[in-house]
């Protein structure tokens, strides 16, 4: 190996490159002490290995394992990956948010519609009338108009071709609703009364003579009782009201036969339809009571009516509902000023009449010739003038109007 180089200081040979190991030289060797020997950092090649990692030493630091991705979240075993959920979510929600907007609009447009069909007429008398008491009382009058009938179903209903006398009563009742029980009470169309300017005869007789302006001042001179509002309903609209609802159940104790009103049924309960249940509420000639059994039929048929009305069906069936609407409303007359808010009440409480709900009552009588009972008659009415339906005791509150 050729001898290291060398260079000449202060006399002494040295090596040449004394100062890369850190040697002095001469003087200055001896009056200093040694220096410990500076070691140049190593720098790593490209390519080396460090033994230590087990990796080049030049390279960068290793990268931890890729993760593999997020799989989707997936359905039942085999049915493969499942579609997120929020947006499909949000959109449900739009749409039952839309259909219940559209269907509360419905339900507030069809009564609105209809109630404009209705007749609005001038019910109410001049000059003096009970002051306003506390509830309020309908009278709820059913004509034998044939208004909206054509000859083909007069004659299926066998109400004959017109009204009689330019029109009768075959129903009179008066609907009381207020803070206690509601109350439908009859008044048998044959009772005797004093009407106005035509002396004591039948009380239907006023409507015939005065309409419904003398047959309001009839009921509240010989009741004393205010009349709130006045509801007329003719034969057509009686028959499309049931037709709609679905039909009513009668219950006739016997198998009736009876071609005046057209009625011809079997013993037992059974479904009506309208023409049948029309039968039902104008018999009285099939009746050992007459007028005043053919009273009781008409509050069931009405209690009924109003029940179909008000059920939960007919809020949840749009052909129902309309349908209904569209029958309460064929020959229907009220009078000036009724709202119709006033007429969804009067409508609701003729379905709770019957039962805990309510109470059916007949005008107290003492004979069927009909001649009211006076004693009776102004203490029932004396609870309805104060509002205490609910304190009427039983003895005056009968289905037929007679003591028991």
């Amino acid at each position: 190996m050729p001898d290291r180089p060398t260079r000449r200081s202060g006399g002494a040979d040295e090596p040449e490159y004394g100062w890369l190991y850190g040697s002095k030289s001469g003087a200055a060797a001896a009056d200093q002490p040694d220096e410990p020997t500076r070691i140049m950092p190593t720098v790593s090649r490209p390519g080396a290995r460090d033994p230590r990692a087990g990796q080049p030493s030049g390279a960068p630091p290793a990268r931890p394992p890729a993760q593999p991705p997020a799989q989707p979240p997936t359905g039942p075993r085999g049915a493969g990956p499942r579609a997120p959920r929020p947006r499909r979510r949000r959109r449900w929600g739009r749409i039952v948010l839309t259909v219940v907007v559209l269907w509360l609009v419905f339900l507030i447009v069809v009564p609105l519609w209809a109630w404009g069909r209705v007749d609005k007429i001038n019910a109410f008398p001049s000059g003096h009338r009970p002051a306003d008491q506390p509830g309020s009382n309908y009278l709820l009058v059913g004509s034998d108009s044939r208004e909206g009938l054509s000859k083909a179903e007069n004659r299926k209903l066998g109400t004959g071709g017109v009204s009689v006398d330019g029109g009768r009563t075959d129903t009179i009742m008066i609907l009381h609703t207020g803070s206690g029980p509601s109350m439908l009470l009859s008044i048998p169309r044959d009772s005797l009364v004093p009407i106005p300017g035509h002396g004591t005869t039948k009380v239907n007789a006023a409507f015939a003579y005065g309409g419904p302006r003398l047959l309001v001042q009839t009921i509240e001179q010989d009741t004393g009782l205010h009349i709130d509002d006045y509801v007329e309903i003719g034969l057509g609209g009686f028959v499309n009201a049931i037709d709609a609802i679905g039909g009513v159940t009668i219950c006739p104790h016997r198998r009736i036969n009876d071609p005046r009103a057209n009625l011809h049924v079997k013993k037992g309960c059974q479904k009506a339809d309208g023409a049948t249940a029309l039968g039902w509420a104008r018999s009285r000639h099939a009746f050992k009571l007459g007028d005043i059994e053919r009273a009781e039929h008409q509050r069931q048929v009405v209690n009924s009516i109003g029940a179909g009305i008000k059920s939960p069906w007919t809020f949840l069936f749009p052909w129902r509902y309309y349908a209904i609407n569209k029958a309460v409303t064929t020959s229907l007359k009220v009078n000036k000023g009724m709202s119709l808010f006033s007429a969804a009440n009067f409508a609701w409480a003729m379905g709770r009449v019957n039962g805990k709900s309510g109470m059916t009552c007949t005008m107290p009588i003492s004979d069927l010739a009909v001649h009211w009972d006076r004693t009776r008659a102004l203490q029932l009415l004396r609870y309805l003038k104060h509002d205490r339906t609910s304190d009427i005791p039983k003895s005056l509150c009968t289905k037929s109007g007679l003591p028991k």
